[in-house]
């Protein structure tokens, strides 16, 4: 007699996806290991339709791949799209972490400071404006140490610059920093109270472009991010020699600690 599967539902079919995606992040379903959907339809108690809409979706991303006769194949990283915002997610919540917070922080280096110096020569004055008092909101949220604010204005802030960049291409690199950004604040790599000198940095962001001072908005922006990178340096160095408390994901020192700084 078989297993009586569960309906398919948007919620079975979304937590199947997780499931797998993070097992492929992390590792546990190796690159080139084949999946056999009886398998998934019994491990998860999900109806053949959810496996196959599930991975589907899994294919869409390049981390599998169907194959004729031989079924479905776990696919190695370097086939998998990069720039998925779930990929990103699943692998942020993986032991590859601080690799793809790395990485994320080194793309942010090439592309948020030209945006910011493209957005000086390009926006309008209430472009600039409006970028001026999200900074002075963002300064406020990261006096009152309301985390879950700042984390919001800071997104809204940095998509912000990367519209007024003028430069689409930019503009669609949004999702990534975004990631990062709540990522870092997820996986307690944030501080609970931002540092002063990162909070003047977004407001001398905010008024070069104003201005329209290209080269100041393009140095302060690359210091943010600098800063970021810094300490996402130090993390990594404990992580790699092995400090007490610096596994992937977690901060070596308080995380309210003022020598923390924020993106």
């Amino acid at each position: 007699m078989k297993t009586p599967k569960a309906e398919s539902s948007p919620d079975l079919h979304s937590s199947l996806v997780q499931n797998l995606g993070l097992a492929i992040a992390e590792g546990t379903l190796t690159p080139h290991s084949i999946l056999r959907l009886d398998e998934l339809e019994t491990q998860y108690s999900v109806s053949r339709s959810v496996v196959r809409e599930a991975t589907r979706v899994l294919s869409s991303k390049g981390m599998l791949e169907s194959r004729r006769r031989l079924g479905t194949v776990v696919q190695p990283e370097e086939s998998w799209n990069a720039y998925d915002p779930q990929v990103i997610r699943w692998r942020l919540a993986s032991s590859k972490r601080l690799e793809q917070l790395r990485a994320l922080n080194e793309l942010r280096g090439a592309v948020e400071p030209q945006a910011a110096r493209l957005a000086a020569e390009r926006a309008s004055w209430d472009t600039g404006s409006d970028l001026v008092s999200q900074a002075a909101r963002l300064w406020a949220a990261g006096q009152r140490g309301n985390q879950d604010e700042f984390l919001r204005l800071d997104i809204e802030f940095h998509a912000a610059v990367l519209r007024a960049s003028g430069n689409v291409m930019f503009s669609q690199l949004h999702n990534l920093v975004t990631e990062v950004l709540t990522g870092r604040t997820e996986h307690g790599l944030m501080p609970h109270l931002p540092h002063h000198e990162a909070l003047q940095l977004h407001a001398d962001v905010a008024n070069a472009i104003q201005r329209g001072e290209a080269s100041a908005a393009h140095a302060a922006m690359k210091r943010i991010v600098e800063q970021s990178t810094e300490e996402m340096g130090d993390i990594w160095a404990g992580h790699r020699d092995g400090a007490p408390g610096a596994a992937p994901g977690t901060h070596r020192g308080d995380p309210s600690s003022p020598s923390a700084t924020v993106g």
